[in-house]
């Protein structure tokens, strides 16, 4: 046996990852010039989605396409040979039978019939890498005419063909899938780009916005396959919206410090205004003040949260003392208000015992006593001051109509009431008033204090 009946098959290695780095789908020409896009010879090499042609198992009957001559050459038939021999010498065989040669020479072929086999199935099933394939069945292709081997030669050739044919179509298939997950990997990106910046330019929601951002950075980092020119555009613009984001952010938050301090120094004012007027006795202008007080508070804006809620408790304090005090002053007030009714309660049960026809001298003098004692007795609560100077009225009245009956002059110095209606003729030295008091009988009730709305007898509203 010679060196070339033990050496390996020719081109039946596999193809390495550089080669086919730039592998392209082939493109044959056939005799006419026309372009064959299936990547197939003019020679009958089947187009991809066919059947694929058979290759006989030259093993089964290695005869039917080599012998072995006298001298143990090995020959295949080849019905191509431009020589036109028909035949190519493989190798020779000079242990053993011929037969066993032309065996050897068959298992051989149907070596690279197997590889070709095992490249279709990887194809077919996408588990190959399609140009990879293409690679590995061209350099099969290219190793027929010098193969070392007997069997079916056009065959084998028909079914590399085939497969080359399948190969481009899957590879121009692949890149087509490639360029389509590469446009709508880009298009991800873009639409990101796109939402950040318009947060960047437009939202006010920091919080939510700067979480929406580090979730579009996440997403972002799982998006392949955008080319490079691409992808680093779109990146610096997604980086710009960013940074964009981030100064408007700070911006706005150290405005609102500034605010929060300003308003912080507004409210300090307020409070220190609230604590002195918490000991005024001035009930309705303090209490008017202190709504006043209310509308700048609010208007003040909001201070350190820390700060504002201390602010407003010694606000707050400072009025409840306020109105505490003015509850107490109105409880006392009323107290002696009510007293005072029932003292000009007995005094009208005094007066209404007056009888002018016991003697009007005696009434009038009377009638001027109790006056006086009525004057000096105070204010009642509002509404009873129609009622109790109605019924003095009445006794004046009374008291009046016997002095014109008779057509008396007082002797005594009446109530402005009651001097109205004396006889102008009637004359008499006007009895002095005590220092102090008033000349009628009962001054008119003053009012009392009311609270300006929204500062009645009880605090404030509770904090804005």
């Amino acid at each position: 046996m010679t060196d070339q009946d033990t050496a390996p098959v020719d081109g039946v290695e596999q193809a390495t990852a550089g080669q086919v780095a730039t592998e392209v789908a082939p493109v044959a020409q056939d005799e006419a010039g026309q372009v064959n896009p299936t990547g197939a010879s003019s020679g009958g090499a089947g187009t991809a989605g066919s059947t694929p042609p058979p290759v006989p198992v030259a093993s089964d009957d290695p005869t039917r396409w080599g012998r072995v001559d006298e001298a143990g050459k090995v020959y295949v038939k080849v019905p191509e040979d431009p020589s036109g021999a028909g035949e190519r010498e493989v190798g020779s065989w000079q242990a053993g039978e011929p037969a066993e040669g032309l065996a050897h020479f068959a298992r051989r072929f149907d070596d690279m019939r197997t590889e070709v086999e095992l490249l279709e199935a990887r194809l077919k099933s996408g588990a190959g890498d399609p140009k990879q394939a293409l690679t590995s069945a061209k350099h099969v292709r290219d190793g027929l005419a010098d193969a070392a081997v007997v069997g079916d030669l056009v065959a084998l050739r028909a079914r590399v063909d085939f497969v080359i044919a399948s190969a481009g179509v899957a590879v121009d298939k692949a890149k087509v899938a490639r360029d389509a997950a590469r446009a709508e990997s880009a298009q991800r990106k873009q639409t990101l780009v796109e939402e950040a910046e318009t947060l960047a330019n437009e939202s006010t929601q920091w919080k939510s916005a700067g979480d929406r951002l580090r979730a579009i950075l996440d997403e972002w980092k799982t998006i392949r396959g955008v080319d490079r020119k691409t992808d680093e555009q779109l990146w610096r613009r997604f980086s710009k919206a960013r940074d964009a984001f981030n100064r408007r952010r700070g911006a706005h938050f150290a405005d609102l410090d500034r605010q929060r301090s300003t308003a912080k120094t507004r409210k300090q004012e307020l409070v220190d205004e609230a604590e002195r007027l918490a000991g005024s006795d001035d009930w309705g202008v303090t209490a008017g003040r202190y709504k006043d007080l209310m509308i700048e508070w609010k208007a003040a804006g909001r201070a350190p949260k820390e700060s504002d809620d201390a602010l407003w408790q010694a606000f707050r304090a400072a009025q409840d003392k306020f109105f505490a005090r003015r509850s107490a002053a109105f409880d006392e007030r009323d107290a002696e208000f009510g007293t005072n009714a029932k003292l000009k309660e007995e005094l009208l049960a005094e007066a209404e015992a007056i009888d002018p026809a016991n003697g009007l001298e005696a009434a009038r003098n009377a009638l001027y006593k109790l006056q006086e004692r009525w004057d000096q007795v105070g204010k009642v609560p509002r509404e009873r001051v129609r009622e109790l100077e109605g019924r003095l009225r009445t006794i004046e009245e009374r008291v009046r109509g016997a002095v014109d009956a008779q057509g008396a002059a007082p002797t005594r110095r009446p109530r402005p009431g009651w001097r109205s209606s004396v006889s102008a003729s009637a004359s008499s030295r006007p009895r002095p008033r005590r220092p102090g008091r008033p000349a009628t009988s009962a001054a008119p009730s003053r009012p009392r204090p009311r609270p300006p709305s929204g500062a009645s007898g009880s605090p404030p509203p509770s904090r804005p």
